[in-house]
């Protein structure tokens, strides 16, 4: 008896069997494949990209559900910047100008050149009766025959010098306003804290580089930084100003320290040109600049009150120095010493000495030097009596003279 190697013996109906099932796979088969072609064939005859993106569509849904994380491939990604510094930019830009200081030069055969010796910036606060009015630094028009604005749209309109300060390095243009299209918002520079963000707007090196635009931090208030008008080594006087690392180059001082809203808070001035400093600038802080600004605009001149004494802080001096050379008692805690007494000065007239020390003006504290001529410049007058608290050899005097008229 023969049998099949399924172990079981001949049997025709099962042959038959086999027969039927053998074509039965064969027809599921076929069907299968042509399912297949129907649905993947398709798939990859679709563009890749667009296999790519329901790829991504299945990856996303899929992460939805928690199944697995996300796959990003090939992803064009458009982005339209808008922040709030490009905005307060656009705005403030056409409230800061370019200053030209116009010389005129005569030759040998007397024939007379107008060229331009120096360039810096400037900003415009005010428009009155059809004038437009700029403050900017002194010594960026100082020795000026003429002076000229160039505005954000290269617009050059003459102007005249109302006045200039070469103490606070402030000064006051004049010109017609028909082509001002934005004055600039005043903010407050005894807000401002250590940290936050201030913008500079100027033209550093020449017009050519105007609406410049660079971006800080303020570094420091209250700064007190020395000024020695005649070269002769000695400082005459000490600028307070407003720190930040937001560049200023040559050019850019008369231009505008804003806020992040778009505030102005101080007059760009100077920066510290040494090879081993960097982002080291100052500007005027525009508390302390509005009323030279209006006094200027007025008078044209600044006329100051003064005692006739140069002054510096203590806290530039060592500690152990209060106690050594100025001997001064612990209870002290600030004040300014006098280093000079001007000869027939209201100081010398009430016996101030060298190495004394003030501590108050009518009684209000000096701490430091800004202290006491915030009280001296914005609530003294000239010929007003004040009575000065200082110390001498550790013991404290007090005395009174008439301020005079710097």
């Amino acid at each position: 008896m023969g049998y099949y190697n399924d172990g079981y013996p001949p049997n025709p109906h099962r042959r038959k069997k086999r027969k039927y099932n053998w074509i039965l796979s064969m027809l599921v088969g076929l069907g299968i494949g042509v399912f297949v072609a129907v649905q993947v064939i398709p798939t990859f005859s679709e563009p890749q990209s667009k296999r790519i993106d329901s790829f991504n569509k299945v990856k996303t849904e899929q992460n939805g559900k928690g199944e697995f994380p996300a796959e990003i491939m090939n992803t064009s990604v458009n982005v339209d910047v808008s922040t709030q510094v490009t905005e307060i930019v656009n705005k403030v830009t056409p409230a800061v100008v370019g200053v030209s200081n116009l010389m005129e030069n005569v030759d040998y055969w007397h024939q007379s050149e107008v060229t331009e010796a120096a360039t810096g910036s400037g900003v415009i606060y005010k428009v009155k009766d059809g004038n437009a009015y700029v403050v900017t630094n002194h010594h960026v028009i100082e020795g000026a025959d003429e002076v000229e604005v160039v505005l954000y749209n290269e617009t050059s309109i003459p102007a005249e010098i109302i006045g200039s300060d070469i103490f606070t390095d402030l000064a006051v243009l004049r010109m017609d306003a028909s082509n001002v299209e934005k004055v600039i918002d005043i903010g407050s520079s005894g807000n401002v804290k250590v940290g936050e963000p201030a913008i500079a707007i100027g033209n550093p090196l020449g017009h050519m580089f105007s609406s410049t635009v660079t971006q800080g931090v303020i570094s420091g208030k209250e700064r007190t930084i020395p000024q020695d008008f005649d070269q002769d080594g000695r400082s005459d006087w000490q600028a307070e100003v407003i720190q930040t690392d937001a560049a200023i180059n040559p050019g850019n001082s008369g231009g505008a320290l804003i806020n992040i809203s778009g505030q102005l808070i101080g007059i760009n001035s100077m920066k510290i040109n040494q090879e081993a400093v960097e982002g080291i600038a100052f500007s005027i802080p525009i508390d302390f600049a509005l009323p030279v600004i209006n006094e200027l605009e007025n008078t044209g001149e600044v006329v100051r009150p003064y005692l006739g004494v140069e002054i510096y802080s203590l806290d530039e001096v060592p500690q152990a120095e209060w106690k050594d050379t100025l001997k001064l008692p612990k209870d002290v805690e600030g004040g300014v010493y006098v280093w000079t007494v001007e000869p027939l000065s209201p100081a010398d007239r009430a016996g101030l000495k060298q190495l004394d020390v003030i501590t108050a003006l009518d009684d209000k504290p000096t701490m430091s030097m800004i202290d006491l001529r915030k009280i001296l410049y914005q609530e003294k007058k000239i010929g007003e009596k004040v009575k000065v608290t200082y110390y001498r050899n550790g013991k404290r005097k007090e005395t009174t003279f008439e301020l005079g008229a710097q």
